[in-house]
């Protein structure tokens, strides 16, 4: 089989679909990232194919600005930011996708969930498609909230009027991305969609939380399957200053690609851990110049990059602005977190991590260095963090991971 990948431009869904597609190669099937030109190297990086389109509207350089300029943001203009870079993109899927796809003898579909485009071709060009969900899970459910919010989980009257709410503003907010989708809909023919659950796969919808880590649902699918983190275990060859850890506890600090450049939470996050008889590992994926990181106090371990599940083997807690990546990734080693959400999804995943009681949360608002250090504090001294982090690694090791992600597909489709 042919498979062809739909996903956001962004490397916390590439980076999971890359796992899953090289798996699905060493099955014996081809994989390729559709996408505009600046993904080429990346998908090349994750040892995928890659197909082109968008020439004409998202030219070479144009992704590198367009998250520069996201980085720079936060919160609602954050927001606005990306509903107007997903309408264009979800434009450039519609348009140019399905020629791509005929043109290289695609036979199936892999669409990350954030992409609703994706189904959309595959309807049209009737081809077979699954969703991965390698963000929080879209389906809706009266008492899970909408995953754009903090809200805590409840299952009562209240609840479910809120989160109702919530859902009526989601759809307004995201109705220039509707828009495209039912224009393309008619255009081609489609019974147009009557909620953005339609968009989803009836023949799989792969989630990469594990089960104890979501509220509590009643009806998905039966097709939807919680596998875990998709990840490949022989893939994480960055090079670290092993050398330079000195045997105390390790705190281990990132706020992943898109909101590194966030140079005040960094200097938090040192000068909160300054003087405590801890280390803390800095990664800011390029975000911070050396001037700014001669500037942080405490004498902190920062990289640029760093192997990330290798370095939490060995941590005891992680600081986050609570991307999904980064939490899964320390929730596997049984790592407690503290998280700082910034935007996007961010405040659900926190939600959870209180819920799950696995860390804390702390509103950037609010953030400041001694309120950060007795977070710090209260977390490595109770050890109910800890153990409720290992009872969600246990979780994961039991979802199956990226195997069973590749057997769902094979089934679903092959």
């Amino acid at each position: 089989m042919h498979f062809g990948i739909i996903s956001p431009p962004v490397s916390g869904h590439i980076h999971p679909f890359g796992a899953l597609g090289r798996e699905l190669i060493r099955r014996g099937h081809r994989v390729s990232l559709i996408h505009m030109p600046d993904l080429a190297e990346r998908a090349r990086a994750e040892g995928l194919g890659f197909i082109g389109i968008g020439y004409s509207d998202h030219p070479p350089g144009s992704l590198a600005e367009s998250l520069a300029q996201l980085a720079r943001l936060e919160g609602l203009a954050a927001l606005r930011f990306t509903i107007r870079a997903v309408r264009k993109t979800t434009e450039m899927i519609c348009r140019d996708a399905p020629g791509c796809i005929r043109s290289t003898g695609i036979d199936a579909l892999l669409v990350d969930q954030t992409e609703p485009a994706g189904g959309t071709v595959a309807e049209h060009l009737g081809l077979p498609f699954l969703t991965i969900c390698n963000a929080l899970a879209l389906n809706r459910e009266p008492v899970i909230p909408p995953p754009f919010t903090g809200w805590d989980y409840h299952d009562n009257a209240f609840a479910r009027v809120r989160n109702r709410a919530g859902y009526t503003a989601s759809d307004r907010v995201m109705a220039p991305i509707t828009g495209v989708l039912r224009n393309y809909r008619r255009k081609w023919g489609l019974k147009l969609h009557d909620r953005p659950d339609d968009s989803f796969s009836m023949l799989g919808q792969i989630s990469q939380l594990p089960p104890a880590f979501d509220f509590p649902r009643r009806y998905l699918p039966k097709c939807f399957e919680y596998v875990g983190p998709l990840r490949d275990p022989r893939t994480e060859d960055t090079p670290f200053p092993w050398d330079r850890l000195d045997g105390r506890p390790l705190i281990y600090a990132s706020l992943g690609t898109l909101q590194n450049r966030k140079g005040q939470v960094f200097r938090c996050f040192a000068e909160a851990c300054e003087g405590l008889p801890v280390q803390l590992v800095i990664t800011h994926g390029g975000g911070l110049d050396e001037r700014a990181v001669a500037s942080l106090p405490g004498n902190p371990l920062v990289v640029s990059y760093a192997p990330q599940r290798a370095v939490l083997a060995k941590a005891r807690l992680t600081l986050t602005h609570a991307g999904l990546n980064t939490v899964l990734d320390s929730l596997a080693n049984g790592v407690p977190l503290i998280a700082v959400p910034i935007t996007y999804e961010q405040p659900a995943i926190a939600s959870r991590i209180r819920w799950s009681g696995t860390g804390r949360v702390l509103a950037l608002p609010k953030l400041g260095a001694r309120k950060l250090r007795d977070a710090i504090q209260i977390v490595l001294s109770d050890a109910s963090y800890r153990i409720k982090a290992e009872s969600i690694s246990d979780s994961i090791q039991r979802a199956g991971g990226v195997t069973r992600a590749a057997d769902i597909v094979e089934q679903g489709i092959c």
